[in-house]
């Protein structure tokens, strides 16, 4: 006869911790991408039990992923009202870029010092294929590829946390930095190529001033993608927002 089998000690818990783990997981990535996209409008306020009902989860998950998300800037909490999204602003938006823009020359300095010439060459041999799509890729396809160049250059730090911190930036800008650079400008496409040149080199002033200059954002610039993005999402018809990534 069979042995009967047996649960461990705390097997159960770790399971359950699990599978709750997962749903938190799992709602925190639908809720992310619909902030993203602006299936969530700026300034709305979140309903987390509409949320949970769409994602098929209790509220406790949800809650969890939204207490998340708004750790992350995606969201703002407002005691007695709730979760909102965050609105389209001005100085909101300089601040982020002022945000990526420390992050990502802070990064490019500890790359100097701890990229491995296998890595950089990596960089390189990715941004070079990655070019040959500028001349005929749809837009978000190349605000895919800059975001990937943007993420393995950080990569290149050995710094995990300031990588993770990036790529949330990147998620909340993506809509203003798809009007921004459509059609992407020519002039920053080429300053990835002298930030690689700058990496190469190990040239960790030259390749921060560039990197400043890459991702500076003024005000006037600032109010024109906003005015944009606005009218993108109250005015014009949602094919004209571009094709969502799948």
């Amino acid at each position: 006869m069979a042995a009967k089998a047996r649960t461990r000690p705390g097997g159960r818990r770790r399971s359950t911790a699990r599978r709750a783990a997962d749903s938190a997981e799992r709602a925190y990535a639908a809720i992310r991408q619909w902030i993203i996209e602006f299936e969530l409008k700026p300034e709305q306020r979140v309903n987390e039990l509409k949320l949970a009902e769409a994602l098929s989860l209790s509220r406790t998950p949800v809650r969890e992923a939204l207490n998340r998300l708004a750790s992350e800037g995606f969201l703002v909490f407002a005691p007695n009202r709730g979760f909102f999204c965050r609105s389209l602003d001005v100085a909101d938006l300089i601040a982020v870029y002022e945000l990526r823009s420390i992050l990502e020359r802070g990064s490019f300095e500890l790359a100097c010092r701890r990229a491995s010439s296998a890595g950089i060459t990596a960089l390189a041999r990715f941004w070079t294929e990655a070019l040959v799509r500028f001349g005929h890729g749809d837009p978000d396809e190349l605000l895919s590829l800059d975001e990937a160049f943007h993420r393995q250059l950080a990569e290149l730090s050995g710094n995990s946390e300031i990588v993770r911190r990036i790529m949330a930036i990147h998620a909340r800008i993506r809509f203003v930095r798809r009007i921004a650079h459509d059609p992407p400008e020519p002039r920053r496409i080429a300053e990835h190529n002298r930030i690689i040149s700058a990496l190469k080199t190990r040239n960790a002033e030259l390749g921060k001033r560039i990197l400043a200059q890459h991702i500076a954002l003024s005000v006037e610039d600032a109010r024109r993608v906003l005015k944009e993005a606005l009218f993108r999402l109250y005015v014009s018809e949602p094919a004209s927002l571009g094709r969502r990534a799948a």
